[in-house]
């Protein structure tokens, strides 16, 4: 019987076949703690008796989410964090140089087949690339730090095919929201999704990102696409027939199988206050808005910068509605400012911050308050996420944001 492509990576990683079910112990390629995480990581690496890491130039270190600080105790984790860099040696330190999960790929840190956790939800994002990627909690991550292994189920797949050309206007966000959807919260829950299709072969690795981040809040434990040209040229590599035979074998066994035709997708938003709470744009269009985000690790990639100031090009954000706009990593902020999309974002209005989290996690400026309605490009809508609990977020792709602030009011772009 062939295999998924989960099962690909995990059987070459303990060398021997595996099959949905197995717990085996993988040998980690790469694991990130970001600044949240690294006072909790960095107590339990020390309660469970280590005094050294089994590979510094393994782990990467990112300070993403409370930079600059916006709050007293966040300096704490800026120290504690430095004083492990220190005493065990790391090297791989990023201080505001982007979002962790924008930079564990942009700075080559993962390749295709790599097996690879964090110290957060969305480090799916690294599917993207043909890499299983998965968060962890800080006991895990503390004994991976120590030990350089993880047991780990390997999970079941579901297969997603789509087939055909995207509409104008609808992007890789409009998909993911509307699998979501389909699936509900939990209906990918550790399971594997495997994307396929003219529709995915043709995207960029940006695109593709922007579904493996997501692919989460289905309960997803990876999201995985098959490696190609893009990938190579993306991760620098010459493509070898160990990434090109990262897909999925036509006799492998798929707990589902989803088909979609690219032509049936059409601009989505999810809706208070749940990721899964899916409806076309079309439903809500003319509600009333009072702030646009677009960034995070999800959407704050150059090609969502771009397709936002084509659509606020010659335009203005609409009279009492702010517009904040977060390039996901430096090295995007500085594309976007040399090929001009950061200026077109200016001269309409947008309030552009320094690469982060930012609002995403209601960090940095920017929260709401009660009874404020934000669109926002990130990856979730929780109660008190981006302010109070009383505030409605709707999340949306950068096209329907960019149109919702000229408009000043849900539209469609």
């Amino acid at each position: 019987m062939g295999q998924t492509i989960i099962e690909k990576i995990i059987s070459r990683n303990v060398g021997r076949a595996v099959r949905p079910g197995d717990i085996v112990t993988v040998n980690v390629d790469r694991v990130m703690i970001h600044d949240i995480f690294i006072p909790f990581v960095a107590d339990k690496f020390e309660e469970m008796g280590f005094s050294k890491l089994w590979d510094p130039d393994r782990v990467v270190l990112i300070y993403d989410h409370l930079v600059p600080a916006s709050q007293v105790d966040d300096t704490r984790h800026f120290r504690v964090g430095n004083a492990f860099v220190e005493k065990y040696g790391l090297k791989n330190i990023h201080r505001s140089d982007g979002i962790c999960h924008q930079l564990m790929t942009e700075a080559l840190y993962v390749k295709p087949g790599d097996i690879v956790f964090g110290t957060d939800s969305h480090t799916t994002t690294y599917g993207c690339v043909g890499a299983f990627s998965s968060g962890i909690g800080y006991t895990e991550m503390a004994s991976i730090l120590g030990t350089g292994t993880l047991w780990v189920k390997v999970p079941e797949t579901i297969r997603v095919e789509i087939e055909g050309e995207l509409p104008a206007n609808v992007t890789s966000k409009d998909i993911i929201l509307t699998l979501i959807g389909d699936l509900r919260a939990d209906g990918a829950t550790y399971q594997a999704l495997e994307f396929c299709g003219n529709t995915v072969e043709h995207m960029s690795v940006a695109s593709r990102m922007t579904m493996s981040n997501m692919a989460v809040e289905a309960g997803a434990k990876c999201a995985l696409f098959t490696p190609d040209e893009k990938t190579a040229e993306y991760c620098e590599i010459e493509l070898t027939e160990r990434e090109r035979s990262l897909v999925g074998d036509t006799d492998a066994s798929y707990i589902r199988t989803l088909h979609y035709r690219a032509e049936d997708f059409v601009p989505v938003l999810a809706c208070p206050s749940q990721v899964d709470n899916i409806h076309p744009v079309s439903e809500f269009a003319g509600a009333a808005i009072d702030q646009v985000f677009i960034g995070s690790c999800t959407n704050g990639r150059l090609e969502d910068l771009q397709c936002a100031a084509a659509i606020l090009k010659g335009r203005k954000v609409a009279p009492f509605v702010k517009l904040i706009v977060t390039p996901a990593s430096r090295k995007i902020y500085n594309q976007a400012l040399e090929d001009g999309t950061l200026a077109i974002l200016a001269e309409a209005g947008a309030i552009i911050t320094h690469p982060s989290c930012g609002l995403c996690c209601g960090r940095t400026g920017g929260i709401l308050s009660d009874g404020e309605r934000v669109v926002a490009t990130n990856n979730r809508n929780f109660l008190g996420r981006m302010g109070t609990s009383k505030v409605e977020i709707f999340l949306a792709s950068p096209a329907t944001a960019a149109a919702c602030a000229a408009a000043g009011k849900i539209a469609e772009p």
